[in-house]
């Protein structure tokens, strides 16, 4: 069979782009490419073009992801490893260590002959553990000879889509978006048949799937739809051939060939429609030449029609013991067979956990259970178990709660008291996510009492581990110390090395919480049990338990330090919750260091598309709020009502205190003291303890600018204490070397003197600090200062309308008239960030439309580049 490839306009500066960096791989320095755009758009024509060109020495590793009912787990890289024997096959191979894979993958791309041609198509639909090695490989393609190619519908990845968090790390790479043809390039095309090219091009706007589709088919008029399109080329063929395209049509990964032959009495009809071009070979597997293909003829099927052929192709692959457990799940489902969901659903879920593709294990066993009625009562448990935690994994964390309260009820059916006990453990550990901090420890304390009827055993030792880790969590660490210290002997004597490992992570978790650095050495040593281990979640548990303990303290540069050992340890790994939180500390870091715009983008994206972001949450929604409060932000209000109800109904520490102290803060820059109240005796009491120094220091001196009378206490820090004793200038010089502009600003302020306070006025103008800035105008016009700046003068590397690099960046952008859509898919960012970026960039121009805005672009940078302004004095 011969494939038919279509011929491919205005694609030179593709092709050429795609060579370039071959050639660059064949000198060592590999890259990344990113093929990305609509359906039909031609990626992969584009790419069967490039692959045609290339010199014979070069390696081509294809593989496809494809749109099954959850997908294959490392499906893209089990098809290249079945033609190619060497390091990636033998990783996949070894079913005990998984871990191996990331790096045979580098082995098989350093192998020679070099360079090597990786391809990802579809990657849209790659599961996570796929995703999870093709972060690692883009991380170190600069090093390889190696070009690492992935297409993707770029109008598909919304901003929860699991690619987006892999397209966000790679700033290095090469892009690619492909866009229709021009109404040229559609008469070039249609120049040898009778369709009129003006109205091909109206309709088909260019798509160069669609226009091939409506030019196989000259002597009809041009369809409505791309369905149409294709179903007239195939209504050409023969009655046999459009029977065999129903098989084909029901599996989107296509069959190979021995499959398609016990399917279909010959292949004459499959060779018929290759020629047409409606199938192609995908190595030795026969699929559609296009998926919009294969859904227009798969959705013009009778739905009695669809379920018979799942049905057969059901049957066969259950006789083959090689069957793909993910392709026989989505066979199952399309043929109703409940028995088949049940048993390979199971099946596809517990190998996608395996790997760490925890969403599409999720997916499966929600298939599963959809069907619990055919299963045991102990099965349905420990199946809705193990649901509970890939939903967890893959940050779901209120599904996970939900399912793991069904799993306690179901276990309690069973007479399996070992069972009910990890089943609480689990509910208990889903409901401190989710912000039940009371429900917890109810379950965490029932699942010590059962525990305690077989004495010795992991058993009790898990639910110990379990009690006293949540009163650490809890700020009950004198109460949860004791219980960590019991449960860590009963793990040492009953052989529980993971939950030893635990033990010492919240012990060490709780010495630091008390302001005791003891903890420090002792996280490591959890860490380093956590690694010999392979427990890779709990390793980072460790790592951002380190960082949380040592940033309480105020030891920023040494959490500084820990956030990039767990961002190297995670780099091949997905940890949505940690990552988040991890991710959350850097962008409050930049807030600290004057780095606002970027923090709050950063802040923002975490926060979009989560409704409710549960006990993770503590680590964005107060630390947004108060930099919103900072700037006088429209939406601090908002963003700090629902820190606010967040705080409230956790009431733990870590949400407590960061939204008392926003709460403050914006009592005080508003002119509204009395608001201090609603906060100010809770975060006295609970601040008032070992292990809170920099934080009630920070209370302390908020609190006294709104007039309470407070005072320095032993061991408060170096610049709060003198901050409360009046020492502005021992203050000041403290926050200048920690790199804190803003608490410098308000030190200056408070001098009483013209000059450092119009020294504070310039360091919050330069922040954007402006309700503060407003207060500091009052002192200056009070010490009769005549001449006071009305807004930051402009540097010699400032924009004239003080607009930021990312918001000149976007101002480009919009400037071509491109939606606020197509710049988040650009910057590989949120809408709704560039929404908020659009807003203020309208805001500091003074405009009020998009286009105003553009308009305003040029004399923009012809005053960026031909003047420097000087500040606006008053």
């Amino acid at each position: 069979m011969i494939s038919v490839v279509p011929r491919l306009l205005e694609r030179a500066a593709e092709l050429h782009r795609l060579r370039l960096a071959v050639e660059r791989a064949a000198a060592g320095r590999g890259v990344t490419v990113l093929v990305m755009g609509e359906p039909g758009i031609g990626k992969t024509s584009l790419l069967q073009t490039f692959v045609a060109g290339l010199r014979t020495q070069t390696r081509v590793l294809a593989g496809v992801c494809e749109d099954l009912l959850t997908p294959r787990a490392l499906g893209a890289l089990w098809d290249i490893s079945r033609t190619r024997p060497g390091p990636l096959a033998a990783a996949l191979a070894d079913r005990a260590n998984p871990d191996l894979l990331p790096a045979a993958v580098i082995d098989e791309l350093a192998r020679l002959p070099s360079p090597t041609v990786l391809v990802i198509e579809d990657a849209h639909w790659a599961d996570s553990a796929t995703l999870d090695v093709l972060r690692h490989v883009a991380r170190r393609i600069s090093e390889l000879p190696a070009v690492l190619i992935l297409t993707y519908r770029d109008a598909d990845v919304g901003i929860n889509h699991p690619l987006r968090g892999l397209l966000g790390g790679l700033a290095g790479a090469l892009r690619l978006p492909l866009r229709t043809l021009s109404a040229g390039a559609v008469t070039e095309l249609a120049a040898d048949s009778a369709v009129d090219a003006d109205a091909l091009f109206r309709l088909t706007g260019g798509n160069p799937f669609f226009v091939t589709e409506v030019l196989a088919s000259p002597e009809l008029s041009v369809p409505p739809t791309v369905a149409d399109a294709v179903l007239a080329r195939v209504g050409k063929l023969s009655s046999r051939a459009q029977a065999a395209l129903e098989y084909l049509a029901v599996a989107p990964t296509g069959f190979e060939m021995p499959v398609l032959s016990d399917l279909v009495d010959e292949m004459t009809p499959i060779a018929e429609a290759e020629r047409s071009g409606v199938l192609r070979m995908r190595g030795n597997i026969v699929v559609f030449r296009h998926e919009l293909a294969r859904r227009a003829v798969y959705e013009s099927m009778p739905a009695s029609v669809r379920l018979a052929r799942h049905a057969d192709v059901l049957q066969l692959l259950c006789g083959r013991a090689d069957s793909d457990p993910f392709q026989v799940l989505h066979h199952a489902a399309g043929a109703g067979d409940e028995e088949a969901i049940v048993r390979y659903g199971a099946r596809a879920a517990r190998e996608a956990a395996r790997v760490g593709s925890h969403r599409q294990a999720a997916l499966c066993y929600a298939q599963v259970l959809r069907h619990k009625q055919l299963l045991p009562l102990a099965r349905q448990a420990s199946l809705t178990e193990a649901y509970a935690w890939s939903l967890s994994n893959s940050n779901q964390l209120h599904a996970a709660a939900q399912a793991a309260a069904l799993a306690v009820e179901a276990w309690r059916s069973v007479p399996a008291e070992s069972q009910l006990v990890r089943a609480l453990v689990a509910l208990s550990r889903q409901q401190w996510l989710t912000e039940q901090t009371s429900a917890a420890r109810e379950s965490a304390e029932e699942a010590l009492v059962l525990s305690q009827r077989a004495c010795g055993t992991p058993d009790q030792a898990l639910a110990t581990l379990n009690l006293g880790g949540l009163l650490v969590l809890v700020d009950r660490e004198e109460e949860g110390l004791p219980k960590l210290s019991d449960a860590l002997d009963l793990a040492e004597r009953s052989n529980a090395a993971d939950v030893a490992a635990l033990c010492r992570n919240y012990r060490g978790s709780a010495h630091l919480q008390l302001g005791r650095i003891d903890g420090e050495e002792e996280l490591r040593t959890s860490i380093a049990a956590a690694r010999k281990l392979n427990n890779h979640e709990y390793v980072m548990r460790g790592y951002y338990n380190l960082v949380e303990g040592l940033w309480r303290l105020g030891r920023y540069d040494e959490a500084s330090d820990y956030m990039d050992l767990a961002r190297d340890y995670s780099q091949n790994r997905d940890f949505p919750v940690h990552s988040y939180m991890l991710d959350a500390r850097r962008f409050r870091l930049m807030a600290m260091h004057g780095r606002w715009p970027e923090a709050e983008a950063g802040l923002r994206s975490l926060l979009d598309g989560q409704d409710d972001p549960g006990m993770i949450g503590r680590e964005t929604l107060p630390i947004l709020a108060r930099l919103l409060v900072r700037q006088g932000h429209p939406d601090a209000s908002q963003i700090l009502a629902q820190a606010v109800e967040h705080a409230e109904r956790a009431d733990v520490l870590d949400w407590l205190v960061p939204t008392g102290l926003a709460w403050i803060e914006r009592g005080w820059l508003t002119g509204r003291p009395e608001q201090a109240n609603r906060f100010q005796d809770l975060l006295l009491d609970r601040t008032d303890r070992p292990g809170m120094s920099v934080q009630r220091g920070e209370l302390l001196r908020y609190l006294s600018r709104v007039g309470y009378l407070s005072r320095p206490f032993r061991g408060c820090p170096p610049a709060y204490a003198a901050g409360l004793r009046g020492d502005w200038q021992t203050a000041a010089a403290c926050w200048v070397r920690a790199g804190n502009r803003y608490e410098q600003a308000l030190e200056l302020a408070d001098s009483g003197e013209p000059v450092p306070t119009l020294e504070a006025l310039q360091l919050l103008l330069d922040l954007g600090a402006e309700p503060a800035a407003a207060l500091v105008r009052r002192r200056l016009r009070a010490l009769g200062v005549a001449k006071i700046p009305r807004r930051r003068p402009l540097g010699r590397e400032a924009h004239p309308a003080g607009l930021t690099d990312r918001q000149i960046e976007i101002l480009r952008m919009l400037s071509t008239g491109i939606s606020n859509a197509e710049i988040a898919q650009r910057l590989v960012v949120s809408p709704r960030t560039v929404d908020h970026h659009v807003s203020a960039i309208l805001q500091k121009l003074g405009v009020r439309s998009r286009r105003e805005a553009a308009n305003r672009l040029a004399s923009l940078d012809a005053t960026d580049h031909g003047r420097r302004p000087v500040s606006q004095i008053s």
